[in-house]
C-alpha cells in the first residue's frame, strides 16, 4: 500500500438550487472568501491556478489546479492536481429536495517531503485534518449561498 495515496469523499446537504451551487462552486477565485482553509488562489489562465491550503496542522499545500470539465448541465466540476498534490478532484451536484446534494470526490497522492517522511504514523491524522477543512468548506458555502 502506498501510504502517501489518498482516496476522500464527501456529501454536502445544502439548502440552495443545484444552478446556485454550481455557479458559487466554479468561481475558485471566490474560494478563500467563504473557505477558510483555502488560504489564496492565484489565477495563472481562465482554466488554471494556483491554490495554497492550510487546514488545523501547521503546514501548507500549493499545487496547480488545471480544470478538466465543466458541465452545468451534468452539475459536474473536475479538476487535475499537480504539485503537494497529484491528482484529481470533483464536485458533483444533484437535486436534492428544494436543495442541492453536492458530492466531493478527491483521489490524490501526497508529494510533499515532510508529510511523506510521516505517512504511516500520521495518516490518521492527516485524514482528520481533511475532515476538518471539508466541514469547515461546508458551513463556509452554506453560509455564502444564504448570504447571496
Amino acid at each position: 500500500m502506498d501510504w502517501s495515496h489518498y482516496r476522500f469523499r464527501s456529501l454536502w446537504r445544502l439548502t440552495a438550487p443545484p444552478a446556485v451551487v454550481y455557479e458559487a462552486l466554479e468561481r475558485a477565485d471566490d474560494y478563500p472568501r467563504w473557505w477558510p482553509q483555502i488560504r489564496e488562489v492565484t489565477r495563472l489562465d481562465d482554466t488554471s491556478g494556483i491554490i495554497r491550503i492550510r487546514s488545523v496542522l501547521p503546514y501548507d499545500l500549493r499545487f496547480t489546479a488545471r480544470e478538466t470539465r465543466r458541465d452545468p448541465g451534468a452539475g459536474v466540476l473536475q479538476i487535475a492536481m499537480t504539485g503537494d498534490l497529484d491528482g484529481w478532484a470533483r464536485w458533483t451536484l444533484t437535486a436534492d429536495g428544494t436543495g442541492t446534494l453536492a458530492r466531493y470526490e478527491q483521489v490524490v497522492d501526497v508529494n510533499k517531503p515532510l508529510l511523506r517522511r510521516f505517512a504511516i504514523p500520521g495518516r490518521p491524522v492527516f485524514r482528520a485534518n481533511h475532515r476538518i477543512m471539508m466541514r469547515a468548506g461546508r458551513r463556509g458555502l452554506a453560509a455564502h449561498l444564504e448570504a447571496v
